[in-house]
């Protein structure tokens, strides 16, 4: 699978976001509006390319800016491409005008509420659903419907010796956190905590295709898995390349997964469940 680094501005001004109308490029994309950027190029550092494209294809310059988030994507276009957003907050000059090269022919600062899905680009819908995640004052009302579709992963892994007896598990929960929807884990044998990191997120992707979930926000404490997910870091090690290959092979039943790093705190009942397994094991 090829994989595509993309930078992406949220560019805010008095509570609005600015989006561009795509002029051209395939039917799926073309009269959608997407967040200004592009692609990363080889040997260039995110931040530069942040302020290339948006010089570019919006004749404006960040006067700040910081990171927001990094998200994986898999376009339905292009199943064979792993997408890489790379996400900034971003404000202007209150003078800067915003103009457009030949990519768009349209400008618009909206509120997030403001926004419907069927305006934009699939990738852009992902960005913005995180962003309305995130922020606080532009929440729109909730979507019942939508919060019955949107569950939270937590998953773990843990090998006692390291390697040495090891554990995976995962808790899966409705959108705010407080209902369980599923929860299981397994004793994967002697193995090493990587890989019993790696099964804990294959088992919690596997339960949530069983459940029918189309939208996922997985946490996990493990920043090389998160990262290895994500594109960031390739995977070196083969030992994992195999469960590396089925973890993004499951991510195809989903419409949007995105994965988050947590720190080992906020990560306890995943973890507590590993260690139920492995003390019953041990108790054997």
């Amino acid at each position: 699978m090829r994989q595509k680094v993309v930078i992406r501005a949220l560019v805010e001004r008095q509570g609005k976001i600015l989006l561009l109308r795509r002029v051209g490029g395939r039917p799926s994309i073309s009269g959608l509006y997407e967040l200004p950027g592009g692609s990363l190029h080889v040997g260039e550092q995110p931040v530069d390319a942040l302020k290339r494209s948006l010089q570019i294809h919006a004749g404006i310059e960040p006067e700040t800016f910081c990171l927001r988030d990094v998200v994986s994507f898999i376009d339905p276009d292009y199943q064979n491409t792993q997408y890489v957003f790379i996400v900034y907050s971003t404000t202007i000059d209150r003078g800067d005008k915003v103009t457009t090269d030949d990519e768009y022919d349209k400008i618009r600062w909206v509120k997030l509420s403001d926004i419907h899905y069927s305006q934009l680009t699939s990738s852009t819908n992902i960005l913005l659903d995180i962003a309305k995640f995130d922020s606080g004052g532009d929440k729109a009302t909730p979507d019942r419907t939508a919060t019955r579709q949107t569950a939270i992963i937590h998953s773990d892994g843990g090998s006692r010796g390291n390697p040495g007896p090891s554990a995976s598990a995962y808790i899966i929960t409705d959108r705010s956190g407080q209902t369980v929807l599923a929860q299981g884990g397994k004793f994967i044998g002697y193995s090493n905590s990587g890989m019993a990191e790696y099964i804990g997120v294959e088992l919690g992707l596997a339960k949530a295709v069983e459940l029918g979930l189309p939208d996922v926000d997985f946490y996990s404490d493990n920043l090389m898995v998160v990262n290895q997910i994500n594109g960031i870091f390739k995977v070196h090690n083969p030992e994992f390349i195999d469960v590396y290959n089925r973890v993004v092979k499951l991510l195809f039943n989903f419409r949007r997964v995105h994965f988050h790093h947590i720190h080992r705190e906020y990560n306890s009942l995943a973890d507590s469940l590993v260690n139920k397994i492995l003390d019953e094991h041990q108790g054997r």
